[in-house]
């Protein structure tokens, strides 16, 4: 599978970094391009691969081997994500969730028994999380949701309800997010308790190779020691959040790779006028801009990653990646489906699978409007939220 690299950004990698990356690539390729289409056909996600990430060390891998983590870069856990992405989004999403929206905030907000107990089960795939935030009517303002927890004798009393949850469904726990005594906390709700129930969304057209799921909670009681007591207030979810959009921003270049070569491929192939049409002028005009496009994204996420390693990667900064990133595929799977003509509409190519998936990811962990009020109070320094 080739990448495009016009500035050689790929030789900067670390040995360590390139077997990562050329690990996941080759994974891609020989145990899910070949299933995927299948699997958004049918609107399901392969959970057998759940085990086989973990075996490579994709889920989780930037935290400490301590935890049964691979304790690898930031940049590796960004090349990872590209390569999942590349095969589709509903597989980076997997990933993405159980990394950084479950094994994070267990890692980062969990008591030392929390994280001893559901670290090395996740990061091998034995076990998997869904994250609880986003709520009916509540999605870009977090803070106004309507779950709330109740301290009672035997631990904690969740009633409410959580929407549009990846992984909802075959979670065997939950990282969700409440209200106790008006202060927004973390409890980590296990499949089979009494009043917990999810149901799956149907009827997509995005995201169908991934499972999303309705979390309900009705008098649903867990144990104290299932709350997470490192985690008090909006900034909890919201450092989790920016964890997933890092990867986000490195994803979204793994779809436009995967569109862009596509693309290209048919240009090379589909002969009109006597030549094939990648030597007319307007559809050399396309590639380029596809081309350039994306290496202005590898570039903005090489970058991230080291400021990210360097601890100086401001949420903003990742709002920014996410919003550019995601935007210049989405807008990229719509060019290469004009290239491809009848053929960019029918799953024989990956294009429009692409371009569906990408609509949602323009959408989740931050909307792209969002995303612009982020970057905007960050350069003025003035609140336009409200």
């Amino acid at each position: 599978m080739e990448t495009l690299d016009l500035y050689h950004i790929y030789e900067t990698l670390d040995e360590e970094e390139l077997l990562i990356w050329k690990t996941a690539r080759d994974f891609v390729e020989r145990e899910f391009l070949p299933i995927v289409d299948q699997h958004f056909r049918a609107g399901t996600f392969p959970t057998e691969l759940a085990r086989k990430l973990g075996a490579l060390g994709f889920l989780g891998p930037s935290l400490p081997q301590e935890y049964g983590c691979p304790g690898t870069s930031d940049l590796a856990y960004g090349l990872i994500m590209q390569e999942l992405e590349r095969g589709d989004s509903g597989l980076r999403s997997f990933a993405s969730v159980q990394s950084s929206l479950v094994m994070y905030p267990i890692f980062r907000f969990g008591s030392e028994e929390q994280k001893r107990h559901w670290l090395p089960r996740l990061a091998s795939g034995e076990a998997i999380g869904c994250f609880g935030l986003t709520e009916p009517d509540f999605g870009s303002n977090p803070e106004g949701m309507r779950t709330r927890a109740v301290e009672v004798d035997d631990g904690y009393r969740l009633n409410g309800s959580k929407m549009w949850i990846s992984n909802g469904c075959i979670a065997d726990v939950a990282v969700v997010w409440a209200k106790l005594d008006d202060e927004i906390r973390g409890f980590l709700v296990e499949r089979g308790t009494p009043g917990y129930q999810t149901h799956e969304i149907t009827g997509k057209f995005s995201l169908r190779a991934s499972i999303t799921s309705e979390l309900s909670f009705d008098d649903c009681v867990i144990p104290k020691a299932n709350l997470l007591p490192g985690a008090l207030g909006l900034k909890g979810p919201l450092s989790c959040l920016t964890q997933a959009r890092y990867g986000i921003a490195f994803g979204a270049i793994g779809s436009a790779l995967a569109t862009y070569q596509a693309a290209r491929d048919y240009a090379l192939s589909r002969v009109q006028f006597g030549r094939p049409i990648a030597g007319f002028q307007l559809i050399q005009q396309q590639l380029v801009e596809l081309a350039s496009n994306i290496t202005h994204a590898q570039l903005l996420a090489f970058r991230l990653a080291q400021l990210k390693t360097a601890g100086r990667a401001h949420p903003a900064l990742v709002s920014l990646a996410k919003r550019n990133n995601v935007r210049m595929a989405l807008e990229g799977a719509r060019t290469a489906r004009s290239i491809l003509g009848a053929n960019g509409i029918v799953d024989e190519y990956p294009v429009i699978r692409h371009m569906l998936n990408l609509e949602s990811v323009y959408t989740y962990e931050g909307t792209h409007e969002i995303h612009t009020l982020i970057v905007g109070k960050h350069i003025t320094g003035l609140e336009a939220f409200t």
